[in-house]
């Protein structure tokens, strides 16, 4: 019929353009106000909910953050801070943030700091609300910088997502997974253990060492040693060649895997095989512990689902969020070839 327009034809003009509510009411033969309850996640009948999420599978519908902002009074983006984005852990915890808000409805906005310079923070923030945020995400792994975020107003809900103090350790060491290591290796025979912390400064460092040192206390025993390293692989090289002769412990429980790996260096260069001398551990279970030399029994830890958490938890202080889940996931005890039973004819260079 003349000036009438084919349903095809409708289709396909709205396909090339972004489609609105009211082309979604049309679709769906519903009020636009319905299709407007529907975006804001308010009850309704079924049958209608239905009609419209066919309508917005066949437009192919994506949502317009602007347009879904005018809705609901929220922008749906979320500021992150970080400070060690080229880390391991660190980088994975933003990944897990940032596929979370995505599946959310959120869209993450990072930004990595320089927390040596004082006027970045103040430059950072400045960027991120000029984007009317919901929220922000401040990541922290030191002291220094969670004092420093816990000390800012951030003018919008805001977490800060570190690593809580455990001082409950002594009752239940395996919480950083320290105490999952120190029983496999104390039922290997082992008895002196020695520990690589990571830097004093770090809340996870500590609470390590304390997991190490209630483990051991477990079993009646005292460590053999604890030195404190920067993370690094070199620093806990350096740690274990400056052990004096005759003081190299049985087994080693590094606090990280880069530091079983400069430890496994130096063991090898004092003449010690591992396992077979001196046991070694680690923790994060990064992608290369498995292909050590031998491969490294650690402690994996799963960052992804801690920056996920953090995310859901700040969606919950803005008020869209769910379950409020622990940061910390639970960690898996991962045995290799980097540990074994006790020697009792091992020489101690």
């Amino acid at each position: 019929m003349p000036g009438t327009r084919g349903a095809d034809q409708g289709d396909s003009t709205v396909a090339r353009r972004s489609a609105t509510i009211y082309d979604i009411a049309r679709a769906a033969d519903v009020s636009h106000q319905s299709v407007s309850r529907y975006m804001r996640g308010l009850d309704m009948r079924r049958s209608t909910k239905e009609k419209i999420e066919k309508a917005l599978e066949t437009l192919s519908y994506r949502p317009n953050l602007t347009a879904r902002a005018l809705i609901t009074g929220r922008s749906h983006r979320i500021g992150a801070l970080t400070h060690e984005v080229n880390q391991y852990g660190p980088g994975l915890i933003i990944q897990g943030a940032t596929s979370a808000a995505r599946e959310a409805g959120y869209l993450l906005d990072v930004i990595a700091l320089d927390m040596g310079d004082t006027n970045d923070l103040n430059q950072a923030l400045s960027q991120l609300l000029q984007y009317d945020l919901d929220g922000i995400l401040a990541f922290a792994s030191t002291d220094s910088v969670k004092a420093v975020f816990e000390q800012t107003d951030f003018g919008v809900p805001a977490l800060v997502a570190a690593e809580e103090e455990d001082y409950q350790v002594e009752t239940s060491f395996d919480r950083p997974g320290v105490g999952q290591l120190v029983s496999h290796l104390v039922g290997l025979g082992h008895e002196r253990l020695l520990h690589i912390g990571g830097p004093e400064t770090y809340s996870a460092a500590r609470n390590r060492l304390r997991a190490f040192e209630a483990a051991l206390a477990h079993f009646g025993l005292k460590p053999a040693g604890v030195a404190h390293g920067d993370w690094s692989a070199r620093s806990a090289y350096q740690a274990v060649m400056a052990l004096p002769i005759g003081s190299v412990p049985t087994a080693i429980v590094a606090a990280n895997d880069q530091m079983a790996l400069g430890a496994i260096h130096a063991l090898g260069q004092r003449g010690l095989r591992v396992p077979e001398d001196v046991s070694v551990t680690g923790v994060d279970d990064t992608p290369e512990a498995a292909y050590f030399t031998p491969a490294l029994t650690t402690i994996r830890l799963d960052f992804k689902e801690q920056g996920k958490n953090a995310l859901v938890a700040l969606l919950n202080e803005i008020g869209d969020g769910g379950e409020h889940p622990s940061f910390l996931p639970a960690p898996t005890l991962v045995l290799r070839d980097s540990t074994g039973p006790r020697s009792t004819g091992a020489t101690n260079p």
